[in-house]
């Protein structure tokens, strides 16, 4: 089913979702099931699966020279999203990324994706590899989110890379990312808006959000949006803080604010596992917020670890 045909069923009902990372290369299928299976008791209608770009190693040789390897740290996203489905009988959403692919690469995991009977995907950019200081995109692959998207649109009303003869039409519901402050590279909020309005336009029928702290950001983005004229879905991302050290890398990595009340009540921490109550209890208060305005789905980015995310949905669902 479609993500937007689930939040229709809803009847303004908040549901609840998360998000997961392929295991690292090497490790089995059960990793997948260990991090689901806790939160499968507050009935997610989907779960989203992350894809993640090639980057590089450097292997050394016997007679001392370093050869550079690309090196995919974490396969499988197709794979496991076909696992989910039929193990738990949810809606899987696989994330579509720029990087690492070219567009026949993309097109054949859309088949791909169609033949398992997957109805979503989210469209994404992605990352930069780690060695690089921008992303760089793939050749032969799509530059930006709004180039990726209009693939799987293309591909949506029979239109494919390559065929001049008349062809199946897939009906993938797409999904876009979007940032209640602004994408980092964006010059400001205002073309920040321009562009999702372009992607919304282009097809897109529901956005999901970086994660954010205060719920004034995601309250103004969602009054901006339908300003701007972007009328879909918009689902709030989320994630607690789990530990002293991100209030240092969650804003680098993802260019986000932590409220000062926040970054106090973590810095007043004894330990560790004090700072773990802190951020639970302050994503509980968030997530009950969200729902009194009328946040659709609450979307948990788990990094594959349930038992944050099982105790604020315990005290929420």
């Amino acid at each position: 089913m479609k993500i937007i045909d689930h939040i229709k069923n809803a009847n303004g009902k908040t549901l609840f979702s998360f998000e997961l990372l392929p295991p690292v290369k090497g490790k089995s299928i059960e990793e997948i099931y260990k991090a689901i299976d806790p939160l499968m008791e507050f009935n997610p209608p989907f779960i989203d699966v992350t894809y993640h770009r090639e980057d590089y190693i450097y292997k050394q040789h016997s007679n001392g020279l370093l050869e550079k390897v690309s090196y995919r740290k974490r396969p499988g996203t197709v794979a496991i999203c076909a696992a989910i489905m039929n193990r738990y009988k949810v809606d899987a959403v696989p994330h579509l990324i720029c990087g690492g692919f070219t567009k026949e690469e993309t097109e054949n995991a859309l088949i791909d994706l169609q033949f398992l009977g997957i109805d979503n995907v989210l469209v994404l950019r992605g990352d930069a590899r780690h060695a690089d200081s921008s992303f760089i995109p793939t050749p032969g692959g799509h530059a930006f989110a709004t180039d990726l998207l209009q693939q799987v649109t293309d591909m949506n009303v029979g239109k494919y890379l390559h065929e001049d003869h008349s062809a199946f039409k897939t009906d993938f519901c797409i999904g876009v990312a979007g940032y209640p402050e602004k994408h980092f590279e964006a010059p400001n909020l205002k073309a920040d808006f321009k562009y999702l309005k372009q992607k919304v336009d282009m097809g897109a029928e529901f956005i999901v959000t970086q994660m954010f702290f205060d719920n004034s950001k995601y309250v103004n983005f969602v009054q901006q949006c339908r300003e701007n004229g972007i009328n879909v879905p918009i689902i709030p991302g989320l994630k607690p803080i789990t530990s002293s050290k991100q209030l240092i890398s969650l804003p680098k990595v993802f260019h986000i604010d932590l409220p000062e009340e926040l970054t106090e009540a973590v810095q007043a921490c004894k330990d560790e596992k004090q700072v773990k109550e802190v951020g639970i209890e302050w994503m509980i208060q968030q997530c009950k917020e969200l729902i009194q305005v009328g946040a659709p789905v609450l979307h948990f980015y788990t990094m594959s670890n349930p038992e944050p995310t099982k105790k604020i949905a315990q005290a929420i669902f």
